[in-house]
């Protein structure tokens, strides 16, 4: 079993590779060698993380190189479902490489066991992480979706006509992506702070404690919820609704590592 997690590295390295090259020579099968890689990469990472979970009787989050690992799996995952359903080809770029890059970080991060494990079974712990996870790699998603618009928009403004107009599709197809990637992540992000206040209660006994994870979470929440009802309501799309979510993926990472490295709380265990 010990071979998987270096094989899902492997795969994970020869999908950006595959994207990298379908980026430059447009050709339809290096689209679908590393879409293909990919795929298989996710399905050794789901291995990885059943055997871990059916071995322990616990969910893989008991330490920085776990929730590492979760986190890579969950950005495979979710891209390969957004691929499939809105076919934006040239997105494997962004997520692969970034699937690839927290693999690795995690294969040098130390493997440190919780010694408190009491937390961690917990039926509302799988309720609460996979759904944050999942949603935070939706994010990713509508942030690479962003910076794709961004540059597309600029070479249309420039009138280059030069590689990245020719490389990238239209404004509307990386604005509807976009959108479906933060509506996805928002749903599920709701989901699992729902589920994790129920998981607070039972394990701390009380559904909000200002853990500073929760007040970070919290925040994320709301910056989502104004730039979907404004994109609503208001019609933030374009240029605004892909700043909009650069910066918030940017507080989601602020989130996820920073929150647990500078503050002490609840969630900071899980991650040293």
């Amino acid at each position: 079993m010990e071979i998987f997690f270096p094989l899902t590295i492997l795969l994970y390295m020869m999908s950006t590779a595959g994207y990298a090259f379908y980026l430059f020579w447009q050709k339809e099968y290096l689209h679908k060698a590393g879409y293909f890689l990919l795929l298989t990469g996710f399905i050794c990472h789901s291995v990885i993380l059943v055997f871990s979970t059916t071995s322990t009787g616990l969910l893989p989050v008991q330490n920085l190189h776990e929730m590492l690992s979760m986190m890579a799996w969950a950005l495979s995952g979710i891209f390969l479902i957004i691929q499939y359903k809105y076919q934006l080809k040239v997105l494997g770029i962004f997520a692969a490489p970034l699937a690839s890059l927290v693999m690795v970080i995690a294969a040098f991060v130390p493997w440190v066991m919780l010694e408190d494990k009491s937390t961690l079974n917990n039926f509302w712990l799988i309720i609460h992480v996979i759904p944050v996870l999942l949603g935070d790699a939706a994010f990713a998603l509508a942030c690479g979706s962003g910076i794709l618009y961004l540059m597309q928009e600029r070479s249309i403004k420039s009138k280059s006509r030069g590689f990245v107009f020719k490389r990238l599709p239209s404004l509307e197809m990386l604005d509807a992506t976009g959108y479906a990637s933060l509506v996805i992540g928002f749903t599920l992000l709701t989901i699992g702070l729902i589920s994790g206040l129920v998981y607070a209660k039972t394990a701390w006994g009380r559904f909000w404690t200002w853990d500073p994870k929760e007040v970070w979470s919290g925040i994320t929440w709301l910056i989502y919820a104004v730039l979907l009802h404004e994109r609503i309501t208001v019609g933030w799309r374009g240029k605004r609704s892909a700043i909009l979510a650069i910066i918030g993926f940017m507080v989601v990472l602020f989130t996820f590592f920073g929150v647990s490295l500078l503050f002490e709380g609840h969630h900071g265990a899980f991650l040293k």
